[in-house]
Formats: C-alpha cells, sequence, structure tokens
C-alpha cells in the first residue's frame, strides 16, 4: 500500500485554513496539492478533530483486517 504523505494533522490544518477564509487555491499552492485532493479531503474529513480522523484511520484498518477474515472465511468454507 502507498504511504501517505499528509499526517491527518495537515489535512485538518488545510481545511481549517480554507474555512477561516483562505482560497482553495491558495491552500492547494501552499501545501503542494491539487484541488482535486482538496476536495476529496474536505468531503472525508469536514468538521473532524484530529482525534476524530485518526479514529475513522483506526477503524477503517480494523474493518479491512475484519473483511480479509471474513473473505478467507467464506472461502475456505465453498471447497
Amino acid at each position: 500500500m502507498k504511504a501517505k504523505r499528509f499526517t491527518e494533522e495537515q489535512i485538518i490544518g488545510g481545511l481549517k485554513e480554507a474555512d477561516a477564509g483562505a482560497k482553495t487555491k491558495e491552500v492547494c499552492r501552499r501545501h503542494a496539492i491539487s484541488e482535486a485532493t482538496f476536495y476529496n479531503w474536505n468531503a472525508k474529513y469536514a468538521g473532524m478533530t484530529v482525534s476524530e480522523a485518526r479514529r475513522l484511520k483506526e477503524l477503517e484498518q480494523e474493518n479491512a483486517k475484519l473483511s480479509a477474515c471474513w473473505r478467507k472465511l467464506s472461502s475456505t468454507r465453498r471447497r
């Protein structure tokens, strides 16, 4: 899996800059991201605190592990 370049703090910090009135293009230029990335982040992290974003990441990782276990169990039961 590809390593992420930005931490939750950086992502939420960029979103808060835009919420505070900074222009989207300026925030994107400052953080060296595309506008598409900014809007993807906004869709995923809008209104969250850093701790909530970390919890979301943990839950996504746990869900991925459980899904993998479920697929493994499902495939062994079919044989």
